[in-house]
């Protein structure tokens, strides 16, 4: 028995990294997954995986951004599992630049991914979590939902050259505590997890120029092997944080052990 049998858990940006890990982790406690990955193949061998593992799991491609996702991305739940219990909305990237430099199209493309795009999937989601919640409520039950969503500490401490993810993660932090008064009537624990440097594939050390390619824009990725080392150094935990770890604290606020917890923010940064 897990501690999620039968649970219906959202994850977007759970093709790879974070996302990828929280997922597997979701399901090893019986949580039932919509997958989803900007590209298919991703969130395809994600869907495989879980389901070699003898979970569920099913995939929901696309940009969190495009008009029509929220309401597929939860249509994909309801068709699949009837049902909603978890969201994450932990989909991102970052495109920097100081403010003098920043393009209206740099800063809206990170507005949209970070904070627009979590807005509309949670208000696609309210019709399904209000009519189970009251159902739930006629029949004298008590059952929580989870909503958490992903900041930075570049939202809670601001970073230089990251005025528009730094914005759209602060911005997440007050949608977090707003929804949490909101929502609490609906049985629904809404916090919020803003990690430090964690490695993955857009903070992975190297020496090379890399890029990776979002919705048709090359975007760089990686750090110097130099700033690993001078974070690593003032770090008192001594180094980046691993994925499966950021995915970690995630899971915790999806636990029945969070029932009591709501309108808070974790900061998962290794004591940085």
């Amino acid at each position: 028995m897990g501690k999620l049998d039968g649970k219906v858990a959202l994850i977007t940006g759970s093709g790879r990294g974070i996302g990828q890990s929280l997922a597997f982790q979701l399901a090893s406690e019986g949580a039932r997954l919509v997958i989803n990955d900007l590209d298919a193949e991703p969130a395809h061998e994600t869907v495989a995986a879980i389901k070699a593992n003898g979970g569920e799991a099913v995939p929901c491609v696309g940009s969190v951004t495009a008009p029509d996702f929220a309401d597929r991305f939860i249509r994909t739940a309801v068709e699949n599992y009837n049902g909603i219990d978890i969201i994450v909305n932990n989909a991102g990237y970052t495109w920097d630049a100081v403010i003098q430099k920043m393009t209206d199209e740099q800063w809206h493309a990170i507005l949209d991914c970070h904070l627009t795009a979590p807005f509309r999937i949670l208000r696609a989601a309210y019709p399904v979590i209000s009519a189970a919640a009251k159902k739930e409520a006629a029949e004298g039950r008590e059952v929580f939902r989870k909503v958490v969503n992903i900041s930075s500490s570049s939202g809670i401490n601001g970073n230089p050259g990251q005025t528009n993810y730094s914005a759209a993660k602060a911005g997440i932090i007050g949608l977090t505590k707003t929804l949490s008064k909101e929502w609490g009537r609906l049985k629904v624990n809404v916090n919020c997890v803003a990690f430090g440097w964690i490695e993955t594939r857009l903070t992975e050390p190297t020496t090379e120029a890399k890029t990776i390619e979002i919705e048709g824009r090359k975007l760089a990725v990686g750090v110097g092997p130099h700033a690993v080392q001078a974070f690593s150094q003032r770090c008192p935990l001594g180094r980046p944080g691993h994925a499966h770890e950021a995915a970690g604290a995630v899971a915790m606020y999806c636990m029945p052990e969070s029932d009591y917890i709501s309108g808070q923010t974790i900061l998962v940064s290794g004591g940085a």
